[in-house]
């Protein structure tokens, strides 16, 4: 009898189920398997059949099981053949999913093998069929009692081993079909592994679904397994990536990366991981668990993990925990890079850390390919960082952090980099620029308290790299303008010269802002006044009228290449002197407001010239009109100026109303500026002009002649100055003659200044420029005189009003020139000795202005480059001054009243180094080989390095400090050498810690030390702080503070009176007189190797945390090795210990010595402490000796009761030591060592003496 399906469909249908069984029977595993295999194909009654053959086939009987199981041996292969149709194949696992639980417990066992056998062979890579098996896996866990291997437990886990060999095609499915599979921690742990180690197997392109799936089967548990291991994942692909860069392509074994393709799948796993977070807040508490865990390692954070950060920053409740992290971790980076450079020890036990700062910067690179979630994060962490590490005010308006030319502090480097993250981000992304661009601007608005260098810093960074970008949102600027008159001066000048490119590209932004200064004029806020005058000063110098001369300074970096839209072709050449001069109309409304304001234009005139040369005639014809208001025409009236005029009373208060002698500064600039241009042919102009700018010159060279000659003739009484005048602050006479004193001294500076340039070494010029000197001198000496005396004067020195140029000029004529026909005439000035003395302290004041400020006054002091020359050629002048005429020959010839000019100079190169490295820390090399020492016109060290050119001028003061210490104490002279040392301390730092000349330097300081004798305490402290800076950087210098405070010991003596200690001096410049001072420093120097260890400690501390458990390290660590920095530690602590075992034994004067010394101690056992809880026994250094003379420094304090009883160091120093022996006992009883001899002594005795 055939058996067709109609047949077992029909019999199916009807209650018939004997029959059913018994024509099923009938057929063949053959016959039923093409049955089910034809009625599938055609998607005819597939699973009605499956239905049917399961309804005659009884899992009671055996052979109705064994049906059934060959039903699912074929389905299975069959839906994964791709051959069905997907409805045809839903309902036939469908089916079977229904039916899986009434199998019995072999069937489901050898469905399982089935499908791992499948899996093994790479069979199911379709992955239709994988929905069944967690269900098979479900039933056979449920099963009673199975008798397969070792039971049902221990199978269930086998078949999950046997899958360790997937084929890496299927296992996006396995994972999504482990989902609906119960299983243990062990076995989740285990599966997840796997499938972490599968990633290095797949395509890119599949990883964010599996990622996707995983995420979803953290549900079950290992939240932080999985998020490790993703991180990992990408953090390994980034680095071999940027190794395929690096090495272009060659003997990289992976397959090439395509950085969009690798970028782009970062960026949706992002997108996925944060979904998730968003879904599971535990699965973002995992997280952020295992960011701080793993803080203390030295790479916690990777691009894409910083990249995620930001993202999960989008979700609200973790927004503040994210912004709170980075910026811990990055000050916490650039902190430990500090501290591991500043230290050779710390730089051979570590390796480089890596740059926190360039990791956000790729990440900010890597949002480039489409990671708009990253984005704001981005920007939002830049202004953090730049909100929360800028400059702050500090008291009375003070910056605590100084604007430098590079970023040193840990804070400063955090400001910048949220600097380069904005302005990266700018460039990158179109969708933020308008918000940056807000952001920055409102911060420059509403921050009036404090500092905003560095927002204008990044403004002006943002405006030079994409102008035309930012015309698109030049409303956002504009709008800002209107709120300039409310602004701090510094912010409205940083300001304007940030947008300046924007103003030639755009008249409506021009024309805005003309409108704003122009009601600022007029502002009842005498800052708003201030402001219009920078923001028309500005203009001024940078819409040049057609024909001006181009000077150095007009192509200054404010120019930008891509702003190529200039007055020439935006506007036509009369429009534009129209408007130049316009705004000229406008400032000479300045010139009858207060003096703050008139100041302002008297400096910025000098620089407008410069710049527009076209302008010349109409300032100079400005500067005559305002001058003659003050000039005496009658050549016969003394003073040839009226001060009166000068100055304004408001009832009892006296103020100066017109600054003349800036004035007349500025016309002196001024007019010699325009007389080279013009002599030198440099600029045309018409007949006309010229005529009137001749008669303008001609009449003010004979105004400043008239008043040199009659400055001179006038004496102090003229001026209503006279010994016996009044110079108190606290009345309205004592203010009004101060006022006269400061005018006269700087009209007398402004004179000298121009009769020496115009002079063409003419001697009797110069007789001049000495007469102009003595009259300025004289008031000067009064005013010193007057603050001597302890009135109230105004003790703060006026800045001189000579220009750094002309000092430069000047200096170098007084000391270099040797020119025979101006021997005469030079020697003139050079008689004076207070004139030299005034023009190198002149120097000393525009190089200290220089150095808190980065500019100075006068002409030219604005510009870095003019600057840095005559810098140069100062110092050269300097230097040579210095080595050629020493300070022991000038005072043994010349007893004169004040400093040697030697020393003077001598100060002056300290402060010029020390300028030079905080201005222009990147030009250091240059100007060492600008310096022509030798005076034949070339610079020494000319082509070398800057390690060779460093070495030569070490060399020149070593030489000199040698002739100091080696003239006897004599010739000795404290202060030079100190001096001297300081030098040396500052070009030191200029060699590379590994160079031969910089252990030249050390062997040289050392022996110094040794063999100095010379009992100046302050020449100590100077050598000892250069040893110490300059050892830490070469070697650990616990071996030098040994030896050190032996010394100290010796000179000192015992605190047991009886004891007669060792003479020992290894160094001679410790003696019974420095001894005292020399401890405090070792003992400052001891606390730095303290915070050494500690923080390497704690470094240790973090690695192993992150490595273990406490409780597994305490049950491991004392049978592992010891670790290289267990090691170091330990001879530190060692030698550290055995020298202030010295100390301890030394009688110390008491006071802050002793203090000092109990501090340290204590911190000592505290660190001990800590080691003998997470280091190995062999750290703890046998420091029993060390205790029990712990007890004589006790005995030896207690003679001074007030000190014990002041001193809280000592109660601190008994509990760290009782600490230490109560964790030492612990330590000793588990490692079975005796080292207790003296510990309960100890703890009987310090408890006896403080009692």
């Amino acid at each position: 009898m055939k058996v067709t399906v109609d047949t077992i469909l029909s019999l199916s249908e009807s209650d018939g189920v004997d029959e059913l069984q018994k024509h099923l029977t009938l057929l063949s595993d053959d016959q039923l398997t093409t049955m089910l295999t034809n009625s599938a194909v055609k998607g005819k009654d597939a699973g009605v059949l499956i239905k049917a053959i399961f309804k005659g086939s009884p899992v009671s009987v055996s052979h109705g099981a064994n049906r059934r199981l060959l039903v699912y041996k074929h389905c299975i292969p069959l839906c994964e053949s791709g051959d069905l149709q997907t409805e045809v194949t839903s309902d036939i696992i469908g089916l079977l999913m229904l039916e899986t639980h009434s199998l019995p417990g072999h069937a489901l066992a050898t469905l399982a093998s089935l499908y791992v056998d499948a899996i093994k062979l790479g069979e199911m890579n379709s992955g239709r069929s994988l929905e069944l098996f967690p269900t098979i896996l479900t039933a056979l866990a449920a099963t009673e009692a199975l008798a397969y291997g070792k039971g049902k437990l221990l199978f269930v886990k086998s078949k999950l081993e046997e899958i360790a060999l997937w084929d890496p095609q299927c296992v996006i499915h396995l994972t999504t079909m482990f989902r609906d599979v119960p299983l243990s921690a062990e076995e989740l742990q285990f599966l997840i592994e796997k499938i972490l180690r599968m990633f290095l197997k797949l395509d890119l392109q599949e990883i964010p679904p599996l990622v996707y799936q995983l995420l979803l089967l953290t549900a079950k548990g290992c939240k932080k397994l999985v998020l490790e291991g993703i991180i990992s994942y990408f953090k390994k692909q980034d680095q071999l990536q940027k190794e395929e860069q690096r090495n272009g392509d060659e003997d990289v074994e992976v397959q090439t990366i395509l950085q969009d393709q690798l970028r782009h799948v970062e960026g949706t796993v992002i997108l996925h991981i944060v979904f998730a977070i968003r879904l599971d807040h535990e699965l973002g508490r995992e997280f952020f668990k295992n960011l701080k865990v793993n803080a203390a390692q030295s790479d916690p954070l990777c691009p894409f993990s910083i990249a995620l950060l930001l993202s999960v920053a989008r979700i609200q409740r973790f927004e503040e925990q994210v912004f709170e992290f980075l910026k811990g971790a990055i000050t916490k980076n650039f902190k430990d890079d500090q501290i591991q450079h500043s230290s050779k020890f710390l730089q051979e036990l570590l390796p480089q850390f890596n740059s926190i700062s360039n990791m956000i910067l790729d990440t900010v690179k890597n949002s480039v390919f489409g990671w708009d979630h990253v984005t704001q994060g981005l920007v939002q962490l830049g202004f953090i960082l730049m909100d929360s590490f800028g400059p702050k005010a500090g008291a009375f308006g003070k910056v605590t952090e100084g604007a430098s030319s590079t970023a040193k502090t840990p804070n400063q480097l955090a400001c910048r980099l949220g600097g380069q993250v904005l302005l990266e981000s700018f460039k990158m992304h179109e969708p933020i620029r308008g918000e940056i661009l807000e952001q920055v601007l409102n911060r420059l608005v509403t921050k009036t308290a404090s500092p905003v260098t560095h927002f204008i810093d990044l403004l002006s960074s943002i405006v030079m790299s994409a102008p035309m970008i930012l015309l698109e949102s030049s409303s956002k600027v504009t709008e800002t303008f209107d709120q300039l008159s409310y602004l701090p001066l510094s912010t409205v000048e940083g300001l304007l010269k940030a947008v300046q490119p924007l103003l030639k590209a755009s008249m409506s932004m021009k024309d805005a802002l003309i409108l704003v200064l122009r009601k600022a004029m007029f502002s009842s806020n005498l800052d708003g006044r201030k402001s219009a005058v920078a923001g028309f000063l500005l203009l001024l110098k940078n819409f040049r009228i057609l024909g001006s001369l181009a000077s150095s300074q007009a192509s200054q970096a404010i120019t930008s290449s891509q702003v190529q839209a200039d007055v020439h072709s935006r506007y036509n050449t009369a429009a534009n002197e129209a408007f130049c001069l316009e705004i000229l109309s406008s400032l000479r409304r300045c010139l009858n407001q207060q003096a703050d304001v008139r100041l302002m234009l008297y400096e910025g005139f000098h620089d407008v010239l410069r710049r527009n040369s076209q302008l010349a005639s109409s300032i100079m014809q400005t500067l005559l009109s305002q001058l003659k208001r003050y000039f005496e025409p009658e050549q016969d009236l003394l003073p040839p100026l009226k001060l009166e005029s000068c100055i304004s009373a408001h009832g009892d208060q006296v103020f100066i109303q017109e600054p003349l002698a800036h004035l007349l500064c500025c016309t002196v600039h001024c007019l010699l500026w325009n007389q080279n241009i013009r002599s030198g042919g440099n600029v045309s102009n018409d007949e006309d002009d010229e005529d009137e700018e001749g008669g303008v010159q001609s009449e003010l060279h004979t105004i400043l002649e008239s008043i040199t000659k009659r400055m001179i003739k006038s004496e102090l009484e003229d001026f209503e100055l006279d010994k016996c005048a009044e110079f108190s602050t606290s009345s309205s006479v004592g203010v009004k003659n101060s006022i006269y004193a400061v005018l006269v001294m700087g009209l007398n500076e402004v004179l000298m200044e121009y009769n020496f340039i115009t002079a063409n070494y003419s001697k009797n010029h110069f007789e001049d420029v000495l007469e102009l000197f003595k009259r300025y001198h004289k008031v000067s000496e009064i005013l010193k005189e007057r603050a001597g005396k302890g009135r109230p004067t105004s003790s703060k020195t006026s800045r001189s009003l000579l220009s750094l140029g002309f000092i430069s000029t000047l200096l170098t004529a007084l000391f270099r020139d040797s020119t025979q026909s101006r021997e005469e005439c030079l020697s003139v000035l050079r008689s004076s000795g207070d004139f030299l003395r005034y023009s190198v302290s002149v120097a000393l004041q525009k190089i200290q202005q220089l150095e808190e400020t980065g500019h100075t006054d006068g002409p030219e002091g604005q510009s870095p480059d003019k600057t840095f020359c005559h810098l140069c050629d100062i110092t050269s002048v300097l230097m040579w001054r210095y080595t050629n005429v020493p300070s022991t020959v000038e005072d043994a010839g010349k007893k004169e009243k004040g400093q040697s000019v030697s020393l003077l100079c001598l100060e002056g190169l300290l402060r010029v180094f020390t300028t030079v490295l905080q201005r222009f820390p990147t030009r250091m090399s240059n100007f060492l080989s600008s310096l022509d020492v030798s005076g034949e016109g070339e610079a020494e060290g000319e082509g070398s390095d800057l390690t060779e050119q460093t070495a030569f001028y070490i060399r020149q003061f070593q030489r000199a400090l040698m002739n100091q210490l080696s003239g006897g104490e004599e010739g000795f002279n404290s202060k030079e050498a100190q001096l001297l040392v300081s030098i040396l301390s500052i070009l030191s730092r200029q060699h590379n810690p590994s160079s031969q000349q910089f252990v030249q330097m050390i062997t040289w300081t050392v022996k110094i030390c040794k063999e100095t004798n010379f009992e100046d305490i302050s020449l100590t402290k100077g050598l000892l702080s250069l040893l110490f800076n300059m050892h830490v950087l070469y070697k650990s210098p616990v071996s030098l503070l040994w030896e050190m405070c032996q010394d100290i010991h010796s000179q000192l003596g015992d605190i047991d009176q009886d004891v007669e200690v060792e003479k020992q001096s290894h160094f001679a410049i410790i003696s019974m007189k420095t001894a005292a001072s020399t401890t405090l420093l070792v003992l400052s120097q001891v606390g730095k190797v303290l915070d050494e260890v500690d923080w390497l400690i704690a470094k240790k501390k973090g690695q192993i945390g992150s490595d273990r458990t406490i409780s597994e390290k305490k049950s491991v660590l004392w049978q592992l090795p010891q670790d290289p920095i267990e090691k170091a530690v330990t001879i530190q602590l060692g030698t550290l210990l055995t020298a202030l075992h010295e100390l301890v034994q030394t009688a110390l004067p008491t006071g802050p010595c002793t203090d000092t010394l109990m501090r340290e101690l204590s911190r000592t056992y505290s660190i001990l402490t800590t080691l003998t809880k997470y280091v190995s026994l062999v750290v703890i250094y046998d420091c029993n000796v060390h205790q029990k003379h712990f007890f004589f420094i006790l005995q030896y304090i207690q003679l001074c009761a007030k000190v014990l009883r002041e001193s809280k160091a000592i109660p601190n120093l008994i509990f760290n030591i009782e600490q230490y022996e109560k964790f030492l006992i612990l330590l000793s009883k588990k490692s079975k060592v005796k080292s207790l001899r003296f510990l309960s002594i100890c703890t009987a005795y310090t408890t006896a003496s403080v009692t």
